[in-house]
């Protein structure tokens, strides 16, 4: 069933806040994001800055122990200007370079309906008014964290969260633990166009309509997000050091191969030493991101 949901309230945190909206399970989801500033389409401030999160929405019958299976559908920038930070994080480059990185400052961006593109507006730099093709995607998604906790939506963890990875975009699959009775799903920090790492602390923040087919997967446990796309399957670790990241998401990915593709751990060894592949999601909040990827045509 067709479900539109218009947020009121919204958090800045991934817990156990009341519900907001209910539906079933297979139920599609239509709903609007704001900005990570706060900004809805109409260019209002609705919202505390800080990735404000539509949701939470309770999905009848998810106990934890479940699996959350959100299909992106769709999401799309729905208003006519996005912006940016200018300025890559001092972390990202060589502590000597840090000097001689120039003062942070906002630039605009403009929608171009007609060609599908994001054009620069300001500020003026050698770069003139660049034109990117947009590619929408959801820095923000996920469910309510384990142990009754509220984090904050500038981080990522078990349950998903700000993980900025590019990959959640319409034609995603993404598999969430349920750890609340409801799932308690999330949504928001929609980004028009966003390099790997979100390495400037933004992407083209921009409000969006999003929807979302919400399916529940029933005595399923998994311990980290999973995803999948027409082409590859992939786990997602969330910790810092980017290392324990990359621990935590190449993990998940051998237990999936080893419960779901009937591999044991060395066949599952050997499938990722010669066929993995690595993105980095987020290395600009506190947990970095990394997904361990498998193509999904080397998969028995």
């Amino acid at each position: 069933m067709d479900r539109t949901f218009q947020p009121v309230t919204y958090y800045n945190t991934f817990g156990p806040h009341e519900p907001a909206f209910r539906i079933e399970s297979g139920d599609t989801l239509h709903t609007k994001t704001l900005c990570a500033q706060g900004i809805d389409e109409h260019d209002v401030q609705v919202a505390d800055r800080g990735n404000p999160l539509s949701g939470p929405v309770f999905v009848k019958g998810a106990e934890p122990g479940d699996t959350l299976q959100v299909d992106v559908l769709s999401a799309r920038p729905n208003r006519p200007e996005g912006w940016t930070r200018t300025v890559v994080a001092s972390h990202v480059v060589n502590p000597g370079y840090v000097k001689e990185l120039p003062e942070d400052e906002y630039a605009r961006w403009r929608m171009n309906e007609a060609d599908n593109t994001a054009s620069l507006l300001e500020p003026a730099t050698a770069l003139g008014q660049s034109t990117l093709p947009l590619d929408p995607m959801l820095g923000c998604l996920g469910v309510a964290p384990a142990r009754h906790q509220a984090i904050s939506t500038a981080t990522s963890a078990e349950h998903g969260g700000n993980m900025d990875y590019r990959a959640i975009r319409a034609g995603a699959t993404l598999y969430f633990p349920v750890f609340e009775p409801g799932a308690l799903l999330f949504t928001g920090d929609g980004h028009a166009v966003q390099g790997d790492g979100e390495i400037v602390g933004t992407g083209i923040e921009i409000s969006m309509d999003v929807s979302l087919r919400v399916t529940l997967i029933k005595g399923k446990e998994i311990g980290w997000p999973r995803g999948e796309d027409a082409q590859w399957i992939f786990a997602l670790g969330n910790a810092r050091p980017l290392d324990q990241a990359l621990q935590l998401a190449t993990t998940e990915m051998i237990h999936w191969l080893t419960t779901d593709y009937g591999l044991d751990p060395r066949a599952a060894s050997i499938l990722l030493g010669q066929c993995v592949r690595y993105d980095i999601g987020n290395v600009f909040d506190p947990a970095y991101t990394v997904a361990c990827k498998v193509a999904k045509d080397v998969l028995p």
